[in-house]
């Protein structure tokens, strides 16, 4: 331990008098980065590699923003970024890349301006595209690293199995209301994602962290995470978080760790792999097919919704979000049955009503209506109809003056 301070002590002299050189870097960066210089983990050496790295960042969101800041002012070279949505004013609340002054103005280019003002030495690659089969291994395939900030089953397993076929470490990362989870996937023979995870959960068993929320400062912990191994992978220092899941509770201040292991029937780094190329990840998630199955049976678009209003089609409208939700923003003429009631039996409203009437279900964005409709049909109600998007789709698409969260 002396021995080490010592050294570390040695090197800061070295550097505060301006006796460290080196070929590929400048004296600028020497000055910058001079806090890593005097790590001896790190050192010239380190930063040179630091320098010469290459991360792709997919998701310019919650967990992309601390993870590209961090890396960013770290001195990587080269930091790539896969986003194709714009800033949003309910993003601000987590999405710290991102400012008041770029809402409606693409991902991808809000981060590389606020990257650009930490640390204008980086190189920012953009690629303004959806992440999908087609492009996923032609973007992948020049970075060292890839971090998975996505919020969606189809991109992480396509990020997991492009990850695998190019044989890049996967710094994953995912966020749900105050509980983190995060570990390096694909790293040195260790376990991918679809060991832990081979199959994707139902459509809709997940509500979203727009149906759910999210704690503004969760994705900031997990993010950085994310970046710090991601750094020790570029420097080949430390122990990686690979064959380790770690679960962080926000509310309860504490980290847990689980032991993950190379499963041997995993469908993509197994002793017998079946997937040798990217699939159609939307499909294989249970999206594509049964969007179009629901969408004909139980499902109605909010233009088909206006419709039934416009023509005063008799139907009851349900809006099954809570009463702090109602009192934000709600679709007129609908009435308050939250799904916690509805769980409870406590559907009052309904008693009177014939079991044959039209019922549309809506909450936020579409989750919880789906719940509710798969009790009530339990219930015997038969001519039921859940609202795609919810609330959410009504108010960009039909209604932009309600308020929106």
């Amino acid at each position: 331990m002396i021995q080490k301070q010592i050294k570390t002590h040695k090197l800061y002299l070295r550097v505060r008098c301006g006796k460290m050189t080196s070929k590929n870097l400048t004296k600028q960066e020497l000055n910058r980065y001079s806090r890593h210089l005097i790590l001896p983990e790190v050192g010239i050496k380190g930063q040179e590699k630091i320098k010469q790295g290459k991360i792709l960042i997919i998701g310019a969101g919650g967990l992309g923003s601390p993870a590209a800041l961090y890396l960013a002012a770290a001195g990587v070279g080269t930091i790539g970024i896969v986003d194709f949505d714009k800033v949003e004013e309910n993003n601000l609340q987590r999405q710290i890349i991102h400012s008041t002054k770029n809402i409606g103005t693409l991902k991808t280019e809000s981060a590389k301006n606020t990257i650009k003002e930490l640390n204008p030495n980086i190189i920012i690659n953009l690629h303004n595209v959806k992440l999908d089969s087609k492009n996923a291994l032609e973007i992948m395939k020049d970075y060292d690293v890839v971090i998975d900030g996505s919020d969606n089953f189809p991109t992480r397993y396509l990020v997991n199995d492009a990850c695998v076929l190019l044989k890049k470490p996967n710094a994953y990362g995912s966020i749900f209301r105050f509980e983190g989870h995060t570990s390096v996937f694909n790293y040195d023979g260790g376990p991918c994602y679809r060991c832990l995870f081979p199959n994707p959960p139902p459509r809709n068993a997940v509500p979203s962290c727009a149906e759910a929320g999210v704690l503004g400062i969760l994705p900031g912990v997990i993010g950085t995470i994310q970046a710090t191994e991601a750094l020790k992978i570029i420097l080949d220092k430390g122990d990686v978080l690979s064959g380790r899941f770690l679960v962080y509770d926000a509310l309860a201040m504490a980290f847990k760790e689980l032991k993950l292991g190379k499963n041997k029937n995993c469908p993509i780094c197994g002793e017998s792999p079946r997937i040798k190329e990217l699939i159609d990840y939307e499909e294989f998630c249970n999206m594509k097919e049964e969007e179009e199955k629901s969408l004909e049976e139980d499902e109605i678009s909010v233009k088909q919704l206006k419709e039934m209003i416009d023509t005063n089609e008799d139907f009851i409208l349900v809006d099954v979000r809570e009463e702090y939700e109602w009192d934000i923003c709600k679709i007129k003429g609908a009435k308050l049955i939250p799904l916690s009631q509805i769980m409870n039996g406590n559907i009052d409203i309904l008693e009177t009503v014939e079991k044959d009437k039209n019922i549309v279900l809506y909450c936020h964005v579409g989750a919880r209506s789906a719940e509710a409709l798969n009790i009530l049909r339990s219930k015997g109600f038969k001519n039921l109809k859940n609202l795609v998007g919810g609330i959410d789709a009504w108010a960009n698409e039909i209604d932009q003056e309600i308020s929106t969260y």
